[in-house]
């Protein structure tokens, strides 16, 4: 594994190195333990505390569910699912102490558009499914986080991730699903998955036309997260609503200087953490998550890494206890724990190298056990690990 350190103080780093080292242990500004046993309704956000309907904060752990953004997608699938969606799987999940879903969602066969759900099923059955089995992990008291995860523009069919959603069809899509579990108050709204325009002002305002200002890099009208969270609130739901910042919602650099405007102030920050990504390491997170998470309630809808192994979000997820941050792991499938990644190799639970680093992290959190704290760095003399782009290549 390859690590650089880098410090404008010598001292200040071989000190910090011998903490990464276990000689030193650094206190962690807050012992996080796991959650009590509380109601995971009425979620809604007080400063920058999720709060549930008792006034009781609440931090969402858990796991990405991947599968209800592809599935649709191959004409000869007859399922909704990537595999079961049943109690007993969601109870394997609930075994490994989680207490949030995140379930990414496929535009057009959601709103059966494009030729979509080009499986064995209508857009009314896939609607149906989803919402069964919100329903199922509601009377289960989890959480349920829905995302925008495929979407595109006009007459092009949602069968990949793109730089913005598209003003043709997001808001409406918004303004269904917005209805549709707007009395569930367990669901929260997390916007558009992966951002990847490169402007703050197309990430806020959008855009009329493609590669108009201030979207000049995007092919298409874009739903700026202006334009959506006013559909979700046009409907009347109160839900908390979550917004991915930019590089693959990797940035939340310009998150509050651009916060859209909500009448309910229920929104949270969204931030997602891979080895691979470049905002990978504590500086970075000190200087453009912790300001978000001082403001807002920030959740990692994703962190994961591609060497299945979890060193990295080891480290990720000690620094987010520390600062109170909640975060979901990609993915309960059960693919390769490479590329993928996959937690799982089996829909029992069984861990992937990868999902043993989680498992054993919220074990630790449900049995009251204090993580390994990450060291702090000293402000102007920052100093932590940074994993080189060249060791993931």
């Amino acid at each position: 594994m390859k690590k650089a350190l880098s410090c404008s103080l010598p001292a200040l780093c071989a000190l910090l190195a011998l903490a990464l080292a276990g000689l030193i242990w650094y206190a962690p500004r807050h012992a996080q333990r796991a959650q009590a046993a509380v109601s995971y309704s009425g979620l809604h956000v007080v400063g920058n505390q999720l709060l549930n309907g008792a006034g009781q904060p609440v931090r969402p752990l858990g796991v990405d569910r991947s599968g209800t953004e592809y599935m649709c997608d191959a004409a000869g699938d007859t399922t909704v699912f990537d595999g079961p969606s049943d109690a007993a799987s969601v109870a394997a999940m609930m075994s490994w102490h989680i207490n949030a879903v995140r379930l990414p969602l496929n535009e057009d066969c959601w709103l059966g558009i494009n030729g979509y759900p080009a499986a064995q099923y209508t857009a009314a059955q896939y609607r149906q499914a989803i919402i069964d089995y919100v329903n199922l992990l509601t009377s289960n008291n989890l959480i349920t986080i829905l995302d925008l995860h495929w979407s595109a523009p006009g007459t092009q069919q949602a069968n990949k991730q793109l730089a913005m959603p598209d003003l043709d069809h997001a808001p409406a899509f918004w303004t269904s699903v917005a209805t549709t579990f707007k009395n569930n108050s367990s669901v929260i709204f997390d916007l558009y998955n992966e951002p990847f325009t490169t402007s703050w002002d197309c990430w806020l305002n959008g855009s009329t036309a493609a590669n108009t200002s201030p979207c000049t890099d995007v092919p298409f009208a874009v739903a700026g997260m202006q334009t959506l969270v006013n559909a979700v609130r046009a409907t009347g739901a109160t839900n908390v609503i979550m917004l991915g910042g930019l590089a693959y919602a990797n940035d939340l650099s310009g998150w509050l200087s651009h916060k859209p405007q909500d009448p309910l102030n229920n929104l949270a920050a969204s931030f997602h953490l891979y080895n691979f990504n470049t905002c990978n390491y504590v500086n970075c997170w000190v200087l453009t998550v912790a300001p978000v998470a001082a403001q807002v309630p920030v959740i990692a809808g994703e962190i994961g890494e591609n060497d299945c192994a979890h060193g990295f979000i080891d480290m990720a997820m000690a620094w987010m206890d520390q600062n109170n941050i909640g975060y979901l792991a990609w993915a309960w499938d059960t693919y390769n724990c490479w590329s993928f990644p996959s937690l799982i190799t089996d829909y029992n639970g069984t861990p992937t190298p990868y999902g043993q680093g989680l498992l054993n992290h919220l074990t630790d959190l449900a049995n009251g056990v204090t993580p390994t704290p990450t060291p702090t760095p000293v402000p102007g003399h920052y100093c932590a690990v940074h994993y080189s782009a060249s060791y993931w290549t």
